[in-house]
């Protein structure tokens, strides 16, 4: 009886953990750039279940069982966002779709290599340096300067330049004054130089990033394969625009109510077992 009490309270707490992050994504459907959360569950280890004779060759089995549901992780689903114009000069949306010889993802950016293990598409990301001087990716595009010309990110992240340096406008540059070029440099109006050029990086699995906050994600122990974009890759950076969320709100209300009806099913399961052991403790134990 308290194996089923604990295998439903795994499952609140599992459905509890896919509403707070069901309902992050949708506090962040807004967000620019965001990226959704999916939080994976899984069965606690599968145990066998046998009859045991008098030796080994006299085992019967019955069949197997779990034991609970927990929540192993949350993942992030890195496909691209729609676009909103602004029609700011600091605004930068990045439109990625990196294509890897050989090989055909689906919407889900998955595709299956040849020796039958899952690949999934490479992804373009700003590069921004935080306060601790740590490299760190997001694409999260909406920019300000600072009042010495630093080009920062909405957290106060610098932007890094292909030369591997924070952006620095010169004097009297401002971002109203700015124009990118198709291949990420900056000029003023006239077209003169600025001598800055973002710096766009590609991860190859963007499942080896983990997220950080304020939409910037890092790798562990740089374990992760990141390099420029090289010329004649499919990414773009367009100005005047930002990527929305790639939130599906309405899939995301499903989520929430399919969660909340999971919930309170462990939970009437947990009452009904409350109930059968006060039963058994106040009325089937009872000496008369």
């Amino acid at each position: 009886m308290l194996r089923g009490l604990y295998t439903a309270a795994s499952g609140m707490i599992a459905q509890q953990r896919r509403h707070d992050t069901v309902t992050n994504n949708i506090a962040n459907i807004h967000t620019p750039g965001y990226k959704q959360t999916n939080a994976v569950t899984r069965s606690f280890p599968e145990m066998l279940l046998s009859i045991t004779g008098v030796n080994q060759a006299e085992r019967t089995t019955v069949g197997r069982w779990t034991s609970g549901v927990f929540a192993e992780e949350s993942l992030s689903i890195h496909l691209q966002g729609d676009l909103t114009q602004t029609n700011q000069s600091s605004d930068f949306a990045l439109i990625s779709n990196i294509e890897v010889d050989g090989l055909a993802f689906d919407a889900s950016g998955k595709a299956i290599g040849a020796d039958g293990v899952p690949v999934y598409q490479p992804q373009a990301f700003f590069t921004v340096q935080d306060g601790n001087g740590d490299i760190r990716y997001t694409r999260g595009g909406k920019f300000t300067v600072t009042g010495d010309g630093f080009l920062m990110t909405s957290d106060g992240s610098n932007v890094l330049g292909t030369n591997g340096a924070p952006i620095q406008l010169p004097p009297g540059v401002g971002l109203d004054s700015l124009i990118l070029t198709e291949d990420q440099r900056f000029v003023d109006s006239n077209g003169a130089e600025i001598g800055a050029q973002l710096l766009i990086t590609r991860i190859e699995n963007p499942n080896d990033l983990v997220r950080e906050g304020n939409g910037n994600f890092r790798f562990v122990d740089d374990r992760g394969q990141a390099q420029p974009i090289a010329a004649g890759e499919r990414v773009e950076v367009r100005q005047g625009y930002v990527e929305r969320s790639n939130v599906d709100s309405a899939q995301a209300a499903v989520d929430l109510m399919s969660a909340l009806r999971a919930y309170e099913a462990n939970q009437k399961v947990i009452q009904f077992y409350d109930q059968s052991l006060q039963k058994a403790a106040n009325e089937v134990g009872r000496v008369g």
